[in-house]
């Protein structure tokens, strides 16, 4: 890894998959749809979802507060395979949530990348959730309850 593009694309990636996280946690789907290329896709086949484009995924966002309570999400740093303006990469994770009907639970995943260089810098062509092991016991903890203000 001697080639300075290299190091600043691999760098500008990393801080792509971080903002995702982010967004996902701040249930920002306007911030994360511009994350994709226009006709990025975001598939999640174990939900099952699978957006194509911006706007399908600003919708999605809308509806996500309706069917989850809350969820945290961890990425780790994986593989990222450069090839000129195109991308390809691996990010693993770590997720606990809750849904509003109270079902909740624990999985570690994988998000299978592809990446484009665009004008506005590196953005998602793609984003598959490979879900690898879940765990659908009930949670034991919640979140925090917010203090009132007077």
């Amino acid at each position: 890894m001697r080639d300075l593009q290299a190091i600043a694309d691999r760098v500008e990636i990393e801080a792509l998959r971080g903002e995702f996280t982010d967004a996902t946690m701040m249930r920002d789907y306007d911030r994360m749809a511009l994350l994709f290329t226009p006709d990025g896709a975001l598939r999640m086949p174990n939900i099952p979802v699978d957006l194509e484009g911006r706007e399908a995924i600003r919708a999605w966002g809308r509806r996500v507060p309706h069917v989850v309570d809350f969820l945290v999400q961890n990425t780790h740093p994986g593989l990222i395979e450069l090839d000129g303006d195109t991308a390809s990469g691996r990010a693993y994770m770590t997720e606990i949530g809750r849904a509003v009907d109270g079902r909740g639970g624990m999985n570690y995943a994988i998000y299978h990348d592809r990446y484009q260089r665009t004008g506005e810098g590196w953005k998602f062509a793609e984003r598959v959730y490979e879900v690898r092991y879940e765990d659908s016991s009930p949670l034991a903890g919640s979140p925090p309850r917010r203090a009132e203000h007077a």
